[in-house]
């Protein structure tokens, strides 16, 4: 009896990572942007806060503090917080999907297997969709990471950013800022 007590307890201690809640590890996670200006001079920039969930149901929820903006000039940091995201109005972004957690949970370390699935982009009170191409990983029993494919482009009229480009345009003395922006991440969930 209490052998088959202890087989029942290391079962229910192995699937607990498909019963569990997955959540962002934010020390090992990335979101990147490429900001292009004068046509042929491009940055990358990142935000340095985020906050992630894939629920039992599959429902991934991926929230960037947008004050956490990091171009590695504070000045530029500032005028992208108060001029282009209006951090005080809209202070994160969310980006939503739905993934199916079964076939990653079924993953052994180490094996990969890719995504193509639709998600949606909150930014500013405006709602876009977007087709992502993923690559999760699994790593170990309680870790998996999920990384662009390839990067999602996101176009400034989509969220109304037209209007705080030109006000970082002019304030920064450019001929011209790219209103389309490569985003691509590297997320690491952990089950708990």
């Amino acid at each position: 009896m209490h052998r088959s007590r202890l087989f029942l307890a290391l079962l229910g201690v192995l699937a607990l990572p498909a019963q569990a809640n997955w959540y962002l590890d934010n020390e090992s996670s990335r979101l990147s942007f490429i900001t292009t200006h004068n046509a042929d001079i491009s940055e990358v920039h990142r935000f340095l806060t985020l906050h992630g969930k894939i629920d039992r149901q599959g429902v991934a929820t991926l929230e960037v503090e947008l004050e956490s903006v990091s171009t590695g000039i504070p000045r530029r940091d500032e005028r992208l917080r108060r001029d282009l995201f209006e951090i005080k109005r809209w202070p994160e972004a969310q980006i939503v999907a739905q993934i199916n957690v079964q076939p990653i949970n079924d993953l052994a370390p180490g094996a990969q297997l890719e995504l193509h699935l639709p998600l949606v982009v909150k930014l500013r009170g405006k709602e876009h969709s977007y087709n992502a191409e993923l690559l999760a990983t699994r790593l170990d029993d309680r870790r998996f990471q999920v990384v662009t494919l390839e990067p999602l482009v996101v176009h400034a009229e989509d969220f109304d950013l037209s209007p705080g480009l030109a006000v970082l345009r002019k304030a920064a003395g450019l001929s011209a800022i790219s209103l389309s922006v490569p985003v691509g991440a590297v997320l690491i969930f952990a089950a708990r």
